[in-house]
């Protein structure tokens, strides 16, 4: 199910909050990686580019309750209409792959490839959804 938001100016400021969210995902990520703990980092580096992905929606007016939804909706708008490259949109469904497997799998394991893997998408996303927010002002 579609949500509406209402007014631009409550769209612009629910994207920048949802950016600020993006980062503190992302830098929540770093710190598990580094700290050897990885499902949590492929947890918090997938909510980083989800966050990201949602800010771009918020400037749309739209807001959707599932992931899939969610990143169909970022695909369509974002990435199949040229303002993000094409390679992005199999990051993004990687990303929630492994995301998957390392909340959901009991035996999962997450190798450290993996979760720099996820890491490294997580920071390409947030930055270039940063740069694209930036470019609108």
């Amino acid at each position: 199910m579609q949500l509406e938001l209402d007014d631009k100016g409550g769209a612009r400021e629910l994207a920048f909050y949802r950016m600020n969210t993006a980062r503190e995902d992302l830098e929540a990520a770093r710190f598990n990686f580094e700290k050897g703990q990885y499902r949590t980092s492929n947890n918090r580096a997938y909510y980083a580019i989800f966050r990201a992905i949602s800010a771009c929606l918020a400037l749309e007016f739209k807001a959707y309750k599932q992931h899939g939804q969610t990143i169909g909706a970022f695909n369509k708008g974002f990435v199949h209409s040229g303002i993000f490259p094409k390679e992005i949109s199999r990051k993004i469904s990687r990303a929630q792959e492994v995301r998957h497997a390392s909340d959901y799998d009991d035996f999962y394991i997450v190798s450290v490839e993996d979760a720099k893997e996820q890491l490294e998408t997580a920071e390409e996303v947030v930055e270039m959804v940063g740069k694209y927010l930036i470019s609108l002002e």
